[in-house]
């Protein structure tokens, strides 16, 4: 009993990793419609300007962690007005295929300037385990079910509340319609890129803490697409379900059937699923008149 308490509750910490850079996919999908196959090289630049930040003398965590995130959601941003907005009014291949471009670039530049080789990240929380009694976790655990304890109550409340967020739904909807009912198209995209920046923040920061920072970061947002698929690819909270309930899935079956399993059993879990719901447990479905 003990072991499968144990692999259930490390397969919610690693499904809050997915959950949060599901949740940036799902922010942009929302808006506007599009996939950001850049999104875990994002997460990557994060990661290595963060650690970056780190090494200012007598920098407390209190003013980094700020910092990290206010210059993810200006790095979003700028790649939105820099990259994709240029290419409104193109074809959906076209602005996704300029989503791979960045990806490849964002990697190469990251290589170029911190190198290759793995990096130990500061314990901004210190090291010291927090003992649950059957289960113990790091810092770096704690903070990445804190944050998304956190983000996902603050995109409730963002989407149901306040005007921006409203704004966006209808953008979701029909940008069309949006635009003529007086909603500034542009400003929503860049609010969505500016949002999915925040959560690339907080899934840079987890993953350094519980891992290291190394190039191969940008690889957990190939492993997190899975999460938005089965939560609903237009549905930010179902993004964080969708990645709890992956991370519970691969370590359950990496631990009863085998490590082999381990990598497709999100998959597996996924087809299921999707022939039941093909929109996702939380996705919108999509009806069109003829």
């Amino acid at each position: 009993m003990d072991y499968l308490i144990n692999l259930v509750v490390s397969g919610v910490v690693v499904g809050s990793l997915y959950g949060l850079v599901a949740m940036g996919f799902a922010m942009i999908y929302r808006a506007t419609g599009m996939v950001n196959f850049a999104h875990g090289e994002v997460i990557m630049l994060i990661a290595y300007s963060a650690f970056s930040l780190s090494q200012i003398p007598g920098l407390p965590t209190w003013v980094l962690l700020p910092m990290v995130v206010t210059l993810s959601m200006l790095i979003g941003a700028f790649l939105e007005w820099a990259f994709i907005r240029p290419m409104l009014g193109e074809s959906l291949f076209s602005r996704v295929m300029v989503t791979i471009g960045l990806a490849v670039v964002i990697r190469s530049l990251v290589i170029l300037f911190w190198g290759v080789e793995p990096m130990a990240f500061p314990q901004l929380f210190g090291a010291q385990v927090l003992d649950l009694g059957i289960v113990a976790l790091y810092p770096g655990q704690v903070f990445s079910l804190a944050a998304m304890a956190i983000l996902t109550t603050f995109v409730w409340a963002f989407f149901r509340y306040s005007r921006l967020g409203i704004a966006m739904r209808a953008t979701s909807c029909s940008d069309s319609t949006a635009l003529l009912m007086g909603v500034d198209v542009k400003r929503i995209g860049v609010l969505s890129w500016a949002l999915s920046g925040g959560f690339a923040a907080f899934a840079g920061l987890s993953f350094c803490m519980m891992f290291s920072l190394q190039p191969e970061i940008s690889h957990v947002g190939l492993r997190a697409f899975p999460a938005s698929i089965l939560g609903g690819l237009d549905s930010v909270l179902g993004g964080a379900v969708g990645g709890i309930l992956i991370g519970i899935a691969e370590n359950l079956a990496g631990g009863y059937l085998g490590h082999g399993l381990k990598e497709i059993a999100g998959f597996l879990l996924i087809i299921v699923v999707l022939m039941v719901k093909p929109y996702g447990l939380f996705g919108q479905r999509e009806i069109e008149r003829v």
